[in-house]
């Protein structure tokens, strides 16, 4: 079974955000914030088309713990979503690898109120 999006809401100014889950139900990649379940819905979108291009990857590293990241950014360099942090560089690609395949998925859930 491929990857799923969660559309989220809290109590935030911009309450509204996604998480794309993979197949073993592991979330991969957690959007920025949005003042609407429409925005949240645009930045899926985003997703599903920018997922699949390593160029739209930005690797990150850092001193902490674990320090390794990456970041998923639209054509127009805004970043639609950031991953968890890694202890190794191998397993960022990893993570990588595993939005490119479960990013286009059209299998969006809303856990909105």
């Amino acid at each position: 079974m491929p990857g799923h999006y969660i559309i989220k809401q809290s109590n935030a100014a911009q309450p509204y955000h996604f998480v794309l889950r993979a197949d073993n139900n592991h979330v991969i990649l957690t959007s920025e914030n949005y003042a609407s379940k429409q925005g949240a819905l645009k930045g899926i979108a985003s997703c599903q088309i920018n997922s699949p291009d390593d160029g739209r990857y930005q690797r990150k590293q850092s001193t902490a713990a674990q320090p390794y990241s990456f970041v998923l950014k639209a054509g127009n360099g805004e970043i639609i979503g950031r991953s968890e942090n890694y202890t190794t560089e191998a397993s960022r690609e990893t993570g990588i690898a595993s939005v490119k395949v479960n990013g286009p998925t059209s299998d969006i859930r809303d856990e909105t109120t």
